[in-house]
């Protein structure tokens, strides 16, 4: 049975339109404080962050409304990464991590992540069991006014957050003599990201650090990196981060401003893993993953396995297939030895520990030759219409025109009201031709 309210990654739309209001956040946090508060008879915390979005003062009351409702305690901690949340809810030993985020899209948008006590994201099966909940009567499962939450704010997450991270690493390991270039999306990252790099004695260059609630992800960040391009050829730097709103993906760019996606890091990161018998299993990629990256960890004797988009789904797999490494091409890159979800900052440490001794980006970085991609975003009413008969005409044709030479992955948007289509082959203009096809189908 398919899911009502979460998506691929927890519950994403427009700001009051739909789910995303103050009334069904009191829901969703009635909900799963309800759900959480049964798992764990002595503690019942919850804590939250958030990004950057203005509509984060309308709807962070309102889910620590509905979560004292409940009978949790809530600890508030302001703009985080989303993986520092994750972190600190394992920490602190909470019953549940609440992230307000709408990762990479625009201000208008916003939503819900949430972990576990585990720091890990929900299942399926426990995201329906809350989803139940959501529908059922309010006033069975408000507290008696005796056992009602109490609400606290905490103004050291991200310090918090930096010191874990810095842990994963040697106390000697520095950035001194590092130029490096930051772009935080005016997003959650815009305190730590700048912050964790100066105390490792890095120069640092940031973009993207003054959040005014309307340009989180805006011409800046991950889906935007011409800015890290730009800067680090400016600055001469010797490589660009950039982080997309919530701060759990990563696009970087080498000192000669070219672009490295996160296929090319985690091909990167699984190398020097293996050489250094840190690589456990394999790597996890996904649908979207590039064919290059495929063949390129087959070439190294490394295992690779695909699941579906969406770094829980990537994370699962891992734990069911007991590897350490995983991600996706869009930057959510999962470090299955230091974290249970992507991180942004976390993983430009780990390479820039990997380049600490004089190697440059562009050698360490650029290590296999992509199969040529073409990545298409189609805005559309209804999503469904992916299933409509004509569409699925359409697609099956270019399937077949591609086919033995490429391939082409239709599917919905779990994040956005849009159908995306992903084509790769080395027929670049049989490629343009089988995208256009089902471009012009569902337009």
């Amino acid at each position: 049975m398919a899911k009502k309210y979460f998506g691929t990654d927890g519950i994403r739309g427009t700001v009051n339109k739909g789910n995303i209001n103050g009334d069904m956040f009191f829901k969703f946090g009635l909900a799963a404080g309800t759900f959480f508060k049964n798992q764990k008879k002595n503690k019942q915390i919850a804590i939250i962050a958030k990004d950057t979005r203005l509509s984060g003062y309308t709807l962070e009351p309102a889910i620590v409304s509905g979560l004292t409702s409940a009978g949790m305690h809530v600890f508030t901690l302001g703009p985080l990464p989303t993986n520092g949340l994750a972190m600190l809810t394992k920490s602190m030993k909470a019953n549940m991590g609440i992230m307000i985020t709408a990762s990479h899209n625009p201000y208008y948008d916003n939503g819900l992540k949430l972990f576990g006590p585990d720091g890990l994201k929900l299942s399926d099966k426990i995201e329906k069991k809350i989803e139940k909940l959501i529908d059922k009567k309010i006033d069975k499962r408000l507290s008696n006014p005796k056992k009602l939450g109490r609400v606290k704010r905490l103004e050291n997450g991200n310090e918090e957050y930096i010191k874990i991270i810095k842990k994963n690493f040697p106390k000697n390991f520095n950035l001194k003599g590092s130029k490096i270039v930051i772009d935080c999306a005016n997003g959650a990252g815009y305190k730590s990201g700048p912050k964790l790099l100066k105390s490792l004695g890095a120069k640092v260059i940031s973009i993207g650090i003054n959040p005014n609630g309307f340009n989180i992800n805006k011409k800046c960040g991950s889906t935007f990196p011409k800015k890290i391009q730009s800067a680090v050829k400016k600055h001469k730097a010797h490589i660009g981060i950039s982080l997309d709103g919530d701060a759990d993906r990563i696009i970087m760019c080498d000192e000669n401003g070219s672009i490295i996606d996160g296929d090319q890091i985690i091909a990167a990161i699984a190398k020097r893993w293996k050489i250094k018998k840190m690589l456990r299993g394999g790597v996890i990629g996904t649908q979207m993953s590039n064919y290059g990256l495929e063949k390129f960890l087959r070439s190294n004797k490394i295992k690779f396995l695909r699941t579906n988009v969406g770094d829980r789904y990537v994370k699962e797999k891992m734990q069911k297939n007991k590897f350490n490494l995983g991600g996706e091409q869009s930057g959510h890159i999962i470090l299955g030895k230091f974290a249970t979800t992507g991180d942004g900052l976390l993983v430009a440490l780990e390479i820039l520990y990997s380049l600490r001794k004089g190697k440059k980006a562009s050698q360490f970085l650029n290590v296999f030759e992509q199969t040529p991609q073409i990545l298409e975003n189609i805005t559309v009413k209804d999503k469904n219409i992916i299933n409509d008969q004509v569409v699925k005409k359409a697609i099956n044709k270019a399937k077949i025109l591609i086919k033995a030479q490429g391939r082409i992955l239709v599917r919905k948007s779990g994040t956005e009201p849009k159908i995306r289509i992903m084509g790769e082959c080395k027929n670049k203009k049989l490629l343009i031709k089988c995208i256009k096809i089902i471009r012009k189908t569902i337009k």
